[in-house]
């Protein structure tokens, strides 16, 4: 089965059932827990986003996405006929959109009451972005790439040879981008019109990141980390020697950063290589935030960790279960994170904003527009 459902599964098997803190070994920026909240099931694949208000919403593959107040109560609770893989993204009037294993894609107010529902033909993993005008972007396992209307009508879709499963990004011309399984990167007009497409080596997890001259950077299963001009022709490609399924973030002068198997890695805008570190713990699918002077990570096998911009980490925080998600960043300066079992809030020592960068952290801002920040 293909490892991206893999990735979704595979902390059932984890030990250790119940979150735990542990103290951090060395650094400067530690992290301590403020709260948690129990999930369903004790499972969850999705990762948090936050509202401007500060609200958390996480879903869980217990088929619930939950509202959780900036203090850690539980506002409200939907439920749906299958497990939510989907991460959501919050609108500008706060409506919340994520896709579900039960084939439909949702619409809840920000009080949790449906708003609508849009039926596709298989699992819907992909997390939705939201363009400009309300737009909402996201693809299916039935091999198809949807545009919607703010109101749940079908705008568009667009047919590829395989399931989609990575998140769509939106460049500041309103340019669309995704990956599929059938080994290309696409790149769609606002009116669904493929503009160009990229074959890969191998199927394609990952999510896109885009930088503020349109250069969009994604990851591919054949191990390569690729930068594509916004014609579609290649700028510079990295072998890391490693599955990627992670995204690079941006830091404000346009370096990234990402992880590859037990390395933190960062490169320049024009693919050269400014550092690499080793870990002692696995790290190809770990998810990065920037802020400030500091790099924070969920690492898959238990930690919340973070580094400076030298690249030196620090696995800082022991989580329970295993991380499937990334993290976020909340107006409080709060790190929130989920390990498959419980929902964390954790507050650094000293405590940054979000780098004003076009794409700081995964699905490029807190409600997770997947659209480019100008």
């Amino acid at each position: 089965m293909f490892w991206h459902s893999f990735k979704s599964t595979r902390f059932y098997f984890a030990l250790a059932l119940l979150a735990q803190w542990h103290a951090m070994a060395a650094g400067t920026n530690g992290l301590s827990e403020v709260w948690q909240v129990r999930l369903d099931n004790g499972t969850s694949a999705s990762s948090p986003a936050i509202a401007p208000d500060g609200t958390i919403y996480q879903g869980t593959f217990g088929g619930r996405m939950l509202a959780i107040s900036p203090e850690g109560k539980v506002q409200w609770t939907f439920r749906t006929n299958r497990e939510i893989k989907s991460s959501p993204a919050v609108g500008t009037d706060g409506t919340i959109y994520f896709g579900c294993r039960d084939w439909k894609f949702y619409a809840l107010t920000p009080a949790g009451k449906l708003k609508w529902t849009f039926a596709t033909g298989a699992w819907v993993d992909s997390s939705p972005a939201i363009a400009d005008d309300g737009t909402l972007y996201f693809g299916s396992w039935d091999k198809s790439f949807y545009a919607l209307a703010p109101d749940g009508k079908l705008k568009w879709k667009f047919a590829t040879s395989n399931l989609i499963t990575t998140s769509p990004a939106i460049a500041a011309d309103g340019t669309v981008y995704f990956g599929s399984h059938d080994k290309y990167f696409y790149a769609l007009a606002p009116d669904g019109k493929l503009k160009w497409k990229f074959l890969t080596g191998a199927e394609i997890d990952a999510s896109p990141t885009i930088a503020a001259d349109g250069t969009v950077y994604f990851a591919s299963t054949d191990g390569n980390l690729y930068a594509l001009h916004p014609d579609g022709t290649e700028s510079w490609r990295m072998h890391t020697g490693s599955y990627l399924a992670s995204l690079p973030v941006l830091d404000g002068d346009g370096n990234l950063y990402f992880t590859a198997y037990k390395k933190n890695l960062s490169v320049t805008r024009d693919g050269k290589l400014r550092w690499e570190h080793q870990a002692e713990i696995q790290m190809e699918l770990a998810e990065l935030v920037t802020a400030g002077d500091w790099i924070y990570c969920t690492v898959p096998w238990l930690h919340v960790g973070f580094s400076d911009r030298a690249g030196n980490f620090d696995a800082g925080f022991q989580l329970g279960f295993n991380l499937a998600s990334a993290p976020n960043l909340s107006p409080a300066g709060l790190i929130h994170a989920c390990d498959g079992a419980c929902l964390f809030a954790l507050k650094p020592a000293s405590s940054t904003p979000l780098e004003k960068s076009p794409w700081p952290m995964w699905r490029a801002n807190p409600q997770h527009t997947g659209r480019v920040q100008k």
